[in-house]
């Protein structure tokens, strides 16, 4: 329909009525640009080239810290939580990708979804999303056999550790053996730290130049190695994934959704 047209206009994704395979070089310009529709379905004296124009079916806000690294420790979380009570007050959909929330922050969330549809997501690549749902299913069969290392490496400028993404691996994997990975999470191992426990689901993360983001989940026993990967080349991959969200929950009732059920998972 016509929304869905121009959230594709406003990724660059149409040329003619045709529709291309990514983001054009001034998707987060128009992006940021619907963000700023102030919740009534029009982007007005949007760019004329973008076909922005026309009404939409219902607003859909995207929280704009999804277009950043995607760490949303400090301010950016408070910033996150307040689009949802705006979201929840204006009955307009969210689209929110800001990690780093504390528990009290995303209780907010959850009391602003009994309001409005808000999907919630540590990352918007759609082929993160579904290598979570990977994990979780290899995790329960696997079981306790293999141990479970989850490696991550980003650029110079990140701040949070380990990253939002790769804590919801840990936690895809620790559901799929029906544990809390609070009580399974090993962070940080320095000097002697004995042997290796049972069960437990360990982290390393590494720090360099300008990685967009690489993410391994490794399961390892004695006789073999499974190992889930997945490396980001190009940020518009986080935008992208955020406008397929937009898309999908713009009609959906209030309620708190995730990736998956956007992709269906």
């Amino acid at each position: 329909g016509p929304g869905r047209r121009n959230w594709k206009a406003a990724l660059g994704q149409t040329n003619g009525g045709r529709e291309q395979p990514g983001p054009g070089p001034d998707a987060m310009r128009r992006v940021r640009h619907l963000e700023h529709a102030q919740y009534t379905g029009h982007a007005h004296g949007a760019p004329a080239d973008g076909g922005v124009e026309e009404p939409h079916r219902r607003a859909v806000f995207i929280e704009k810290q999804i277009f950043g690294d995607g760490g949303g420790c400090g301010f950016a979380a408070v910033v996150g939580v307040h689009h949802a009570g705006l979201a929840a007050e204006s009955g307009t959909a969210l689209v929110i990708g800001t990690t780093g929330l504390s528990p009290e922050q995303e209780a907010v969330l959850s009391e602003a979804a009994k309001k409005t549809a808000i999907v919630y997501a540590a990352n918007m690549s759609v082929g993160v999303n579904v290598l979570l749902a990977v994990t979780e299913q290899v995790a329960g069969i696997l079981g306790d056999d293999f141990d479970i290392e989850i490696f991550e490496m980003h650029h110079r400028h990140k701040v949070d550790a380990p990253s939002g993404t790769a804590l919801a691996f840990g936690k895809a994997a620790a559901k799929g053996r029906g544990v809390d990975l609070d009580q399974v999470s090993a962070r940080g191992r320095d000097g002697v730290t004995g042997a290796r426990n049972t069960g437990d689901i360990g982290f390393a993360v590494q720090r360099g130049g300008s990685v967009v983001g690489e993410h391994s989940v490794l399961f390892v026993s004695d006789q073999e190695r499974v190992t889930i990967s997945h490396q980001a080349d190009d940020r518009s991959l986080f935008a992208s994934g955020a406008v397929r969200a937009a898309m999908w929950v713009a009609d959906k009732p209030p309620g708190l959704y995730s990736m998956k059920d956007v992709l269906g998972l």
